[in-house]
């Protein structure tokens, strides 16, 4: 595996002293912020960082109204607006255009991303798109380069960063959280994407096949994350559902000429 190191912009503040490794993973932080003391705190900073907050205590409260019923719907809802709505809808169809489903299913499924709290699709779709044009580069809106915390929280919580990167501010929570910190310093790069991406199984598994995020960056076009059988992918199993029964079409997935210009040798499966 390779060590890359961003270069560092002097650029949006920030400073390059004691430079270091995240603990067991080959990315190197460049710059740190000050996330709390010593930063100005606009009052769109202060509404999110307090809605923040106020989800997270609510949650303390859960284990003493447990209900499995409770239990079962909050399941139910992690589904369909997680897969359904971000993953399926927000990502792979907005953002990437890996298919294309029927205007009505469509707008049905977007309405699931909404109720994720994630933001409306449309600055959703902007966030993740100037990540992928910079990716792990010093413009990149949520890179792990800038710190562990910084790429799974403390971006979304400074306004004025995002302000300077010409993106709107959205409510993000835990899951893609993870997928844009873990998914860029700890697991294995089988495509050479010349960044940090990397897969990571249990992410696969818990995020409905978004922990694949090597081949993501890889192959951004593609319906499929998962792309050896063995790669768990919930997202994908409901896109050939769709398929079979007429509503997904124009279905996108590399083929095995471009899986081998991204492999790091010769071979088509870069896992052997």
């Amino acid at each position: 595996m390779t060590n890359l190191l961003v270069p560092f912009s002097n650029s949006h503040g920030g400073n390059r002293k004691n430079l270091r490794k995240i603990p067991f993973s080959n990315v190197v932080i460049t710059r740190t912020r000050n996330y709390f003391l010593g930063r100005k705190w606009q009052a769109v900073d202060i509404q999110v960082a307090s809605w923040f907050i106020f989800v997270h205590l609510l949650a303390l409260f859960a284990p003493f109204t447990f209900t499995w019923d409770a239990f079962w719907i909050a399941f139910v809802g992690y589904v369909v607006t997680g897969m359904l709505g971000v993953t399926l809808s927000y990502h792979r169809l907005l953002s990437h255009h890996s298919l294309e489903l029927p205007k009505w299913l469509e707008y049905i499924f977007v309405y699931f991303g909404v109720l994720a709290l994630q933001g409306d699709p449309i600055f959703w779709v902007s966030i993740h798109r100037y990540h992928h044009k910079y990716v792990d580069s010093d413009n990149d809106t949520h890179s792990p380069i800038n710190g562990l915390w910084f790429s799974y929280a403390g971006w979304f919580l400074d306004n004025e960063y995002l302000v300077e990167k010409g993106v709107r501010i959205i409510c993000i929570y835990h899951l893609m959280s993870l997928i844009n910190t873990i998914g860029h310093i700890w697991g294995n790069q089988a495509w050479n994407t010349g960044d940090l991406s990397k897969n990571n199984w249990w992410l696969g598994v818990l995020f409905f096949g978004e922990g694949w995020h090597n081949n993501h960056h890889a192959f951004e076009y593609s319906a499929r994350h998962g792309l050896e059988w063995w790669q768990i992918d919930f997202t994908w199993y409901i896109i050939r559902f769709l398929e079979a029964v007429g509503l997904a079409t124009n279905i996108k997935i590399p083929t095995e000429a471009q899986k081998h210009k991204k492999s790091f040798d010769t071979s088509y499966n870069p896992y052997k």
